[in-house]
This record gives structure tokens, C-alpha cells and sequence, in this order.
């Protein structure tokens, strides 16, 4: 049986052609701004440059200012980017993983025209050590190109739970091709486990529903981000876009100390005219309950995926190709429960 059963209205005037796309909650904020944190780990032009030299650093942690400090000191014999002028420009570039955007990333200045850059800077993280204990250092260097076309120079990954943290001189490294994974934006954040169904108006007898439903029914999450030791105080938020209005939002309740939450929370939204299923959008995410802030996990979007709503154009009507399939076999199947496991995604 289910956790909590929600009914709520779908309340978007189906002839409505402008959305008021500007109530947007707070949430949706922290959406997108983590999304732009994300998306920049992949940013910039891999180009044909093959990943070669070494960089020297040291790493400390500093108790008393519970501070986490990378000291780059230099690189040598690194790729050559603009062969004709025989120049690179590199610089280093630092994130904690697995949670790219919790933490931001950290950068040096820029060194021209050298293969050979000699930096002496400290890039630093306020973060507690425990916490630390289970994040990976990835360290990447980069060449910087005025037009944003960025070339990827190599890279090294440390874990810093078997680091030697009585080790605090400075040791060269040779720098490694980025992984495919990386190349290609896969970024695992997670399994969701759910059903979803939609009830046609009048189609359980006469006026029976009085409108549409669609039912959505959180079972699980898997392999959740850990972000502490303790693991993670999860919850799910719901939005059916583009109504982001208090009407809209549900939430489960927070199952805590979990990587693999059981939810089994159940959401039937109604006021669904069978043509609105192309235009409109159930936005399921994902987040890390802490006291002043949630952090955002990971999400899926379940639609069409056509980047239109109403004919007008948004960027959240980008579902995968999963997603896209289970909404339509959903759209096809009417009455009948379509279970599906779908990758968490950044949104």
C-alpha cells in the first residue's frame, strides 16, 4: 500500500498560450543553477590534443579552519595546442566528486604562451573531514581559448579516502585522457523505480472521472550520491510543468541514512484533458534534506520532449529517449500502470 496518497488539480488553462512561466519556486532556482555547475564539467572543445606531461602538487587538510587545500605548484611537458604558434595557455581546474556541482569547482590563473606553467597557488574547500573521506579529488588542466573553446590537456583522479594525509609535500603526477564517460556527459546520479498511469475522463463510467488523472507512483531510488558518511536524507518533489505553482508541488516524506530510499508514495494530479499529455510535463526530482539548504540529486523529466509546451518554446521539455518512451506507452495504455526504471539525470 501506498505511503501517501496526494489528489491535486492540474491547473493549466489548456487555451491559455502564454504560461506564467515567471512563478517559478525557489526550487526550480536551485534546478537550474545547479544544472549550469554540472553541465560546465563538460564544457569546452576536446579537440585532437593528446593528454601528455606532468603536474605537481600537494594536498592538506587544515583542522583548525576546516579547510580542505589543494596546492598547485606546476606542470611540465604539457600538449601543445596551437601548433602554429607553438603555444599553449594552460591553467588547472579542480572538483570533489562524485557531486560536481555540491562544492563548485576551483581554477588557477592562467599561464601563457608556456608547456611549462608554474602556478604557487592554493585552491581551497570549506568542507569537514569527514565528509571529505568519501569525495575524490579529480584535477584537470586546460588550455584557455579567448572564444570559450576550451581544449582538455589531461587530468588525474584521487581518492581521498586512502590518500596519506601525513604526506604533504608537493609530488608529480602524470596527467591521463579523460575517461570516455566524462567525454560523453555520463554522470550516474541513480535509478528511479516507478509506475505511472493515465485515467481518461468518463472512462470508469458515466462522468466517472469528471477529468483526467494521471497517477504517478514512487516506489524506489537506487545508488542514490552519498554526500556524507552517514549517507543521505532524501526526498522526491513533483511538479506537473508548466504549472510550478504551490498547487502543483508534492513531495515524499524524507527517508534518512539511505542511498537506496523505498518511497512507495503514490500522486494523482486530475484536471487533464487527454490533449494535454503533449504539451505538459511531470518533473520528478530528487534532493538531499539538510537544515539551511537541500541539494539536488538528481531528477528525470516524463513527456514528449518536443522543447514546446502550448507551442511555445522551453528548455524543460527536454526528456530523454527513455523518457519519452514511458510517457507515450503511458499515453497509449490507457487505465493500465506502466512500470519503468529510469537514470537520474542533472536537469
Amino acid at each position: 500500500e501506498s505511503d501517501t496518497a496526494s489528489e491535486i488539480s492540474f491547473q493549466f488553462n489548456k487555451h491559455k498560450k502564454t504560461p506564467s512561466i515567471g512563478s517559478h519556486s525557489s526550487d526550480m532556482a536551485s534546478v537550474s543553477s545547479v544544472s549550469g555547475s554540472v553541465l560546465s564539467v563538460y564544457s569546452g572543445d576536446f579537440g585532437s590534443v593528446d593528454a601528455q606531461g606532468t603536474v605537481e602538487f600537494a594536498l592538506d587538510y587544515d583542522e583548525k579552519n576546516r579547510e580542505f587545500q589543494v596546492h598547485v605548484s606546476q606542470c611540465k611537458d604539457l600538449a601543445v595546442v596551437d601548433e602554429k604558434k607553438g603555444r599553449s595557455d594552460p591553467y588547472v581546474k579542480t572538483y570533489l566528486l562524485p557531486d560536481k556541482a555540491r562544492m563548485g569547482k576551483r581554477k588557477t590563473s592562467v599561464k601563457k604562451r608556456t608547456v611549462n606553467p608554474i602556478y604557487n597557488e592554493v585552491l581551497r574547500y570549506k568542507i569537514e573531514k569527514m565528509v571529505l573521506l568519501i569525495q575524490k579529488l579529480n584535477l584537470s588542466v586546460w588550455h584557455n581559448d579567448p572564444l570559450g573553446r576550451n581544449s582538455f590537456l589531461g587530468e588525474i583522479e584521487v581518492d581521498l579516502a586512502s590518500w596519506d594525509w601525513s604526506n604533504r609535500k608537493l609530488n608529480w603526477y602524470p596527467l591521463k585522457p579523460r575517461s570516455l564517460s566524462a567525454v560523453n556527459g555520463v554522470d550516474h546520479r541513480g535509478v528511479m523505480n516507478l509506475s505511472i498511469k493515465y485515467v481518461p475522463p468518463g472512462s470508469l463510467g458515466p462522468k466517472n472521472p469528471p477529468s483526467g488523472e494521471v497517477h504517478i507512483w514512487v516506489k524506489d531510488v537506487k545508488d542514490l550520491l552519498q554526500l556524507r558518511p552517514s549517507g543521505v536524507d532524501s526526498f522526491v518533489k513533483c511538479y506537473v510543468l508548466p504549472d510550478t505553482s504551490k498547487k502543483s508541488y508534492q513531495k515524499t516524506r524524507i527517508i534518512k541514512r539511505d542511498t537506496n530510499p523505498v518511497f512507495n508514495h503514490t500522486i494523482v494530479y486530475d484536471g487533464f484533458h487527454t490533449e494535454d499529455l503533449k504539451d505538459a510535463c511531470v518533473e520528478l526530482t530528487v534532493w538531499d534534506h539538510e537544515k539551511l539548504t537541500n541539494h539536488f540529486l538528481g531528477g528525470i523529466r516524463l513527456g514528449l520532449g518536443t522543447g514546446l509546451s502550448y507551442g511555445i518554446s522551453v528548455d524543460w521539455m527536454d526528456s530523454t529517449q527513455e523518457e519519452v518512451a514511458f510517457w507515450q506507452e503511458m499515453m497509449s495504455a490507457a487505465n493500465e500502470w506502466i512500470e519503468g526504471l529510469l537514470p537520474l539525470r542533472s536537469l
